[in-house]
């Protein structure tokens, strides 16, 4: 027992110092609470009073024992119990938004209904609730994530479910009835920072309309989801907000998610962010960014996310895959991989944004009243740029030299279908591959280099193909068919010029003969071709020259064609490789000033074939 003799009307609760509690009273007490490691010295009257379970207790307890009660199990633990207590014996209790919802529920475990007294404490705090707590912005949080510790009777109580709808309504306000001091902006106050508020116009700010999200990230995401729904629910705030807010708590709830990385920690929950994230996002198109859904995407690789929600990114990715950036595509191989880059999710992503096309001309062979094409139908401008972010993709994945070809090979012809105008970036990402991968068969060689159309060459990228020396020799003809006939050639050098005009009937014959000369080995025939080449002008031109000048014509003929020749001969970068005598060791960079030219007599071509041998240097 306990005595004190501190006035007539206790005010506060004392403590030795020992986890024991007692009121200041000058009667002594009749009943001892323990809860947990606390013993509360007390009376029966002011909490019988009050509690129902109390009575009970103490009414089922033997008449010897039954000052003495153990209470293990009370929500709140000792804290709560306190309020209880202080409650019942008249004493001031401050309730506040990090205690109310453990003082409610530990009220409802003691029975304080209104059926044992009036105006009892279930009463009271609910009052205090729905007076106070839930028209508060910050508090409304600040209890909702208390809620948590007391699962499941603040669920049973609707204690949460009360706190997500008051939020969720807060959230839904017209933004010209929201005071800026309560979001989460106030922390970005200047006046915080020792700065005149009035000074920089801040109060005349207008307030976003994404104003509460990052308040919310503070949530846990089991509660952030339900609150997300109740908003989504009332059908106020557009999507392009609901959007913001699930960009937001991403950002702040994923370690390493703005980098498209997931850092080492607790697995199974960021598998649960992610998971709930994908899930929450709104069905319309552009409600967030194609790079947001890539670092989701990205991000559900890593957790191991289900193949449903990936394939649900997919999708959604593939609907604004026009907005990404290379960047954004590169999506990191799954561990244990020889390869660098995910390849096989791109193609799916590319393979839903083509059947956009696809299913809108479904769609219209069962409604031939629907002429217009609908929403979502491609355009020419977003071809355009999928096309060309593919093909600074495969650029990207060209320098991975475990990058099997096929991979390469079919993402590229999966766009070979988007016309576009220049096939610069494709040119790059091929001779990147070659430069990467020197070791690839000669039919590899030609299968990469007919993914491109030399016709679709700038002046540029003519200049550096001609030179290029990983190229086959077929493609190297086709280039100088192409820049011979097209705009560029003016601003081609004069080299180029006359070797490609010298050239011009051998690329029409060699596009007539694609299995032909596609690998890098120029061989007596070819010599011998080349040099027919010459004689075939040479005989036209003689003929065409004969009827207008007679016989002197022949030796202007004749000059004219070894003026040819010599065009070809001059081309040393292009055409070493044919009269080189350095094949015999098995490479030649080409790129060596003081190389020889070699012999141009095709009998000394014949006799050395292995110095004829053109390999990709890197």
């Amino acid at each position: 027992m306990k005595f004190m003799k501190l006035g007539s009307k206790p005010d506060t609760f004392q403590s030795d110092g020992n986890n024991a509690r007692y009121v200041a009273s000058e009667l002594a007490t009749d009943i001892t609470v323990t809860v947990g490691d606390f013993k509360f010295y007390l009376h029966k009257f002011p909490l019988l009073s009050k509690s129902a379970y109390l009575q009970k207790l103490v009414a089922s307890g033997n008449e010897e024992n039954n000052d003495e009660i153990q209470i293990s199990d009370i929500p709140g633990g000792p804290v709560a119990f306190e309020i209880c207590a202080k409650f019942c014996y008249g004493m001031t209790v401050t309730l506040n938004a990090y205690n109310v919802v453990a003082a409610r529920c530990a009220a409802e475990y003691l029975g304080m209904h209104e059926t044992i007294e009036k105006g009892n404490l279930i009463y009271k705090i609910d009052v205090f609730l729905n007076s106070s707590i839930f028209h508060s912005w910050k508090d409304s949080i600040i209890v909702l994530q208390t809620t948590k510790s007391m699962l499941p009777l603040s669920e049973e109580l609707k204690v949460v479910g009360l706190c997500i709808d008051a939020i969720a309504t807060k959230a839904c306000i017209d933004v010209s009835k929201v005071d800026w001091s309560y979001t989460y902006n106030r922390r970005k106050v200047p006046e915080e920072n020792g700065n005149d508020l009035n000074c920089n116009g801040f109060r005349n700010r207008p307030v976003p309309k994404d104003w509460w999200v990052e308040d919310l990230c503070e949530l846990e995401i089991d509660l952030y989801k339900r609150v997300i729904m109740n908003i989504k629910t009332k059908g106020i705030l557009s999507h392009e907000v609901i959007g913001e807010a699930l960009k937001a708590y991403s950002y702040r709830r994923l370690p390493g998610f703005s980098k498209g990385v997931i850092r080492s920690g607790d697995v199974i929950k960021y598998r649960s962010t992610v998971d709930t994230i994908v899930w929450l996002l709104p069905a319309e198109k552009g409600s967030v960014s194609c790079s947001f859904l890539l670092k989701l995407l990205k991000a559900a690789i890593i957790v191991d996310l289900g193949e449903m929600a990936r394939e649900q990114l997919v999708r959604r990715i593939g609907q604004q895959l026009e907005e990404a950036s290379v960047n954004d595509l590169s999506i990191r191989a799954a561990d244990g991989e020889d390869v660098v880059y995910d390849v096989d999710t791109v193609q799916k992503i590319v393979k839903e944004f083509l059947m956009q096309d696809q299913n809108a001309e479904f769609e219209s062979e069962d409604n031939e009243v629907q002429e217009i094409r609908r929403p979502g139908i491609l355009t020419d401008a977003s071809k355009l740029m999928v096309a060309k972010l593919i093909d600074a993709y495969l650029a990207e994945i060209a320098k991975d030299p475990n990058l099997p070809l096929s991979k390469f090979v079919d993402l590229a012809e999966m766009v070979s279908c988007i016309s576009r105008p220049s096939h610069d970036g494709l040119y790059r990402a091929i001779d990147m591959y070659l430069k990467e991968h020197p070791g690839i068969s000669k039919s590899e060689r030609k299968r990469i280099c007919k993914l491109m159309d030399c016709k679709k060459l700038s002046v540029d990228a003519c200049m550096h193909a001609v030179q290029n020396e990983r190229l086959p020799l077929r493609v190297v003809v086709q280039v100088r068919a192409t820049a011979s006939s097209g705009s560029s050639t003016p601003d081609l050098p004069r080299g180029l010029k006359d070797l490609n005009i010298g050239s011009h009937g051998s690329s029409r014959s060699a596009a007539t003969h694609p299995e032909e000369d596609w690998d890098a080995v120029a061989t007596a025939e070819e010599l011998k071709a080349l040099k027919g080449e010459i004689a075939a002008l040479r005989m036209s031109n003689g003929i065409g020259g004969s009827e207008r000048n007679g016989g002197d014509s022949r030796n202007s003929v004749d000059k004219v064609a070894i003026s040819k020749m010599k065009g070809l001969l001059k081309s040393k970068r292009i055409f070493s490789k044919i009269w080189s005598s350095k094949g015999a060791q098995g490479e030649n960079s080409g790129s060596d000033s003081s190389e020889s030219l070699g012999s141009a007599n095709p009998e000394e071509a014949k006799s050395t074939p292995s110095r004829n041998r053109r390999h990709s240097v890197s």
